[in-house]
């Protein structure tokens, strides 16, 4: 079993085992040729890739070349500069039994697809594609008096909410919860569902998302 740990320390450097044939045996290495296959077929030079997102050609030169252990923060920005999601960039990789510990107040802010005007997402650790052929998406999610309700997301899989702090009125189908400290919601996600009321703010819970890799 191998342990990542983001902060100080950089993250998805695990070292793969049990891989077999051709498989990619480096995980950086499997990034970078992912990070340069998707640069190329876009047309875009590595020096255009650098400007969009802002890192430096040597950077991305020795992402694109296995060199480094990208932060997740620098693979979320090249994955939004290819316009692919993140997972894309772990698919030729046979993945090992992995951990990953994201130290109090780390992780990557991002979006998901559907994301409401102030609803804050703090992605807290990634791992991609693994022989269970399921992904799995942990949130820390931060509602305040400026976030918009949305009662009518809907994605495919199972979610799981475990409520921290504040209070909220928590809409899934056709039922409506009030959501308190300590609370969990386990549900199909494929029905509308979100936050509907917004009851005592700030708001903070995780977020557990879990789907099928696609194929």
């Amino acid at each position: 079993m191998t342990v990542t740990k983001t902060g100080n320390q950089k993250p998805l450097a695990q070292d793969p085992h049990g891989v077999r044939g051709n498989r990619e045996k480096v995980l950086e290495v499997a990034i970078g040729r992912a990070v340069r296959g998707y640069r190329k077929r876009q047309g875009m030079t590595g020096a255009e890739l650098a400007a969009k997102t802002g890192l430096s050609i040597g950077m991305l030169s020795k992402i694109e070349n296995g060199n480094t252990s990208p932060s997740l923060t620098s693979l979320q920005t090249l994955a939004n500069a290819l316009s692919v999601p993140l997972t894309a960039f772990f698919l030729q990789f046979e993945e090992s039994r992995e951990a990953v510990h994201t130290e109090a107040g780390e992780g990557v802010e991002t979006e998901r697809a559907g994301t409401r005007s102030g609803h804050q997402y703090k992605l807290l650790g990634h791992i991609g594609a693994n022989t269970s052929g399921v992904i799995v998406e942990p949130y820390l999610i931060t509602l305040t008096d400026k976030s918009d309700v949305f009662p009518a997301f809907q994605h495919a899989g199972i979610e799981t909410i475990f409520m921290l702090e504040g209070e909220v009125g928590y809409r899934h189908g056709d039922e409506n919860y009030d959501l308190k400290p300590g609370d969990t919601l386990h549900f199909d996600a494929d029905a509308p569902h979100g936050p509907e009321r917004l009851i005592k703010l700030p708001c903070r819970y995780l977020s557990v998302i879990s789907y099928r890799a696609k194929s």
